[in-house]
């Protein structure tokens, strides 16, 4: 299953992605409020952990492709995450991109897509976001995006005790919310 935009295309991953990933994982602007940058070998992991989710569930974390521009920017969708969170049991909608693609309001674009998803075809009542509290680059993108900061902070148990990007906040839209704001994107399912 893919989504497609206006200008986006959400896909399911393909071998040639993962040079790319790589290469954005390595990056010390993308992976600025991660814990640490990834090798080459973490990265093929990960990719490999998304794609099993993907067919797993139906939905997940869509490689993401400008169609035209660049076969792969990042990636973006919807989770579960892997660690015992406070907000457990949720689903995430989350992004990634490669620094060259920052600032044209793609990750606004498929997060919108992402939560039209995840409300008219996914059926979920609520989707959670979080990122490290020093992230104002990813708390924007959530905001524009209609989603409210819940004001329940918490330690994330991945990022080490005393690391800077430790401390998280988490923001929440439900379906309600989403459908009296209006703010879907004009998506393609096929």
């Amino acid at each position: 299953m893919q989504l497609s935009t206006q200008r986006l295309l959400l896909r399911t991953w393909k071998a040639e992605d993962r040079v790319a990933f790589a290469a954005m994982n390595s990056d010390a602007r993308v992976m600025e409020h991660f814990p640490a940058l990834l090798t080459s070998a973490q990265s093929d992991a990960l990719a490999q952990r998304i794609e099993l989710a993907l067919c797993e569930s139906g939905y997940g974390l869509w490689a993401l492709e400008v169609p035209g521009v660049a076969e792969f920017i990042g990636f973006a969708g919807l989770s579960v995450p892997r660690q015992a969170l406070p907000c457990m049991p949720c689903v995430e909608v989350g992004w990634r991109l490669a620094q060259p693609y920052w600032g044209y309001g793609y990750a606004s674009e498929a997060a919108r897509a992402s939560l039209e998803f995840a409300f008219e075809r996914a059926g979920l009542e609520e989707v959670v976001s979080f990122t490290a509290l020093g992230n104002h680059r990813s708390r924007a993108v959530m905001e524009r995006i209609g989603m409210g900061n819940s004001g329940e902070d918490f330690d994330h148990p991945a990022v080490p005790s005393g690391h800077a990007a430790r401390r998280h906040c988490l923001y929440r839209i439900s379906r309600n919310h989403w459908l009296r704001s209006g703010e879907r994107a004009i998506v393609t399912i096929s």
